[in-house]
């Protein structure tokens, strides 16, 4: 793969929908290996507050690389994703950046890495990581074609979080319907019980779930499908 138009194919014939985001990341990982020939090995980290992981990896020499940064709280990955900016390291033995993650990662056989920021709504997201073992690896093309695929990898992130956003509000609102009706239910046992009104009815429920420190519709369940509404005396 050696430009940004055999780059963009690659990327379009990746599935985004209907798929797990680490699904996703991995297959796209691996597409940026091939767009770089310099990278050895290839991951994506992704940032939640304070928290950093690698989504996707395509190489064991990224992983270890990420997780060398992860555990001193700081390095190239780390500070692509939360500065949004392009970071070389030419030559990790020589690097005076983050001195202590770069001997890690010098004795560990890595020579160069690439982070790239995941941009997101003018935002980082995280990072695009490429390493290899030889010094000097990465030129400016490298970062052009990486750039492309970080701006992909940020919006399958994005997508996936917007999918499980939308779940998630589909789920509440289903949640929410169910209980409206079990407590309606609950409320028409007590109508035709205690000859009472809908509003007083409800006003049972709800004593009953302050009293007995059980949440309303847990008490209009139990009072549905057993009889009992908690706390009743007589």
């Amino acid at each position: 793969m050696s430009d940004l138009s055999e780059l963009h194919a690659a990327l379009a014939a990746v599935l985004l929908t209907d798929r797990p985001l680490d699904d996703v990341l991995t297959e796209v990982v691996g597409v940026a290996r091939k767009a770089l020939p310099a990278a050895e090995s290839v991951s994506t980290t992704l940032l939640r507050g304070e928290r950093a992981f690698t989504a996707a990896h395509d190489g064991q020499m990224a992983l270890d690389a990420d997780e060398m940064q992860y555990e001193r709280g700081y390095g190239p990955c780390m500070d692509a994703g939360r500065a949004g900016q392009v970071f070389v390291i030419e030559d990790t033995s020589t690097e005076e950046r983050w001195p202590d993650y770069a001997r890690a990662a010098a004795a560990a056989g890595i020579g160069s890495s690439l982070s790239l920021p995941l941009p997101v709504q003018g935002r980082s997201i995280g990072a695009l990581n490429c390493y290899s073992s030889r010094p000097r690896a990465f030129g400016e093309e490298d970062v052009v074609l990486g750039q492309e695929v970080a701006a992909f990898v940020a919006i399958a992130v994005a997508n996936a979080d917007a999918h499980a956003r939308s779940t998630e509000d589909a789920e509440n609102m289903r949640r929410a319907m169910a209980s409206r009706a079990v407590i309606e239910q609950a409320k028409g046992v007590l109508v035709e019980r205690h000859r009472i009104t809908p509003d007083q009815a409800f006003t049972l429920l709800t004593h009953s779930s302050q009293h007995t420190n059980v949440k309303l519709r847990d008490v209009a369940e139990e009072l549905v499908t057993t009889g009992v509404l908690r706390g009743a005396t007589g």
